[in-house]
Order: structure tokens, then sequence, then C-alpha cells
């Protein structure tokens, strides 16, 4: 069973899972002659109403994270984005990255978002699948980040 409860960005636990995250995009983006761009999150972003951050945690503690923030509105209105998703290797194939995003939807929701954005890498093959899955859309790139190359929304009405 796994259950989400909101957290600081910069909390130990929290902390220890972004540095897992960075660390496997690092790896990843190397083996296709990729630089990945590390950068830790400003935990302010992460603090309501400007966003909230989630940690993942089953009967042995913390085993994911996630994070939704406030980014300026899009054609929509008022638009958050999904920041840092990530679970454990060991947790992957339960469904559970499904319900880390579905707990995020639901908090940009109750934070007013009449839409979700988020960028990725084409090489992060089953998080496009994922959301898909979850009815994001591919979109033209919303930011500049050096690390993506995928944009995708979903409307929140």
């Amino acid at each position: 069973m796994v259950t989400f409860r909101p957290s600081a960005a910069d909390a130990a636990d929290a902390h220890e899972l972004l540095a897992e995250y960075f660390a496997s995009r690092v790896v990843g983006f190397a083996e296709q002659s990729v630089v990945y761009t590390t950068k830790f999150p400003d935990p302010a972003v992460f603090e309501p109403p400007a966003g909230v951050f989630v940690i993942a945690e089953d009967d042995d503690g913390p085993v994911g994270c996630g994070g939704i923030r406030a980014v300026p509105d899009g054609p929509r209105g008022v638009r958050y984005e999904v920041k840092h998703l990530y679970l454990r290797p060991r947790t992957r194939g339960r469904g559970w990255g499904r319900l880390l995003l579905d707990d995020l939807i639901a908090r940009a929701r109750e934070l007013g978002a009449r839409e979700l954005v988020l960028d990725t890498h084409h090489s992060l093959e089953a998080a496009a699948a994922l959301y898909a899955r979850t009815g994001f859309a591919e979109i033209a790139p919303y930011n500049d980040n050096p690390n993506a190359s995928r944009w995708y929304a979903l409307a929140l009405d």
C-alpha cells in the first residue's frame, strides 16, 4: 500500500529522493551522450499556494516523490507544473506512478489550477506512456528547460 503526504522539498527524506532522481537522470542521459543539468528546487516554489511537494511512502518508508508548482498562466488560465516525479526502482510496475500523478492532479485542482503541464525527455518512454494514459497531450514548449525534449498539458476543466 502506498500513501502520500505533503513535505518540504528540502526535508531530509525529500532531499534523499531528489538526489536519487537526479543521479538516475545523469546516468540515463550519459548513456545517450547527453548531459543532464542537475538543479535542486527552491523549496519555496512547493509551499502552498505556490505549489506542493509530496512524498510517497509504503510500509518501509519513503519510496518516491513529486511536486507541482505554479507557473505563468496558460491559455486555460491558472497553470501548475508537475516536477520531479520519481519512484524508487523496487516499487515500479505497481501502478504507484499513476497514483502519485493522480494525487498531484487532485492537489493542483484544489489550488485552482485549470491546466497542468510538464516537460520530460523523449528517452523516458515509461513516463511518456504514463502521461498519455492519464490524459496529457503533447504541446509546444512552454519553457527552456535544457533537459526537456517533450512538453505536455492536461486540461483540468
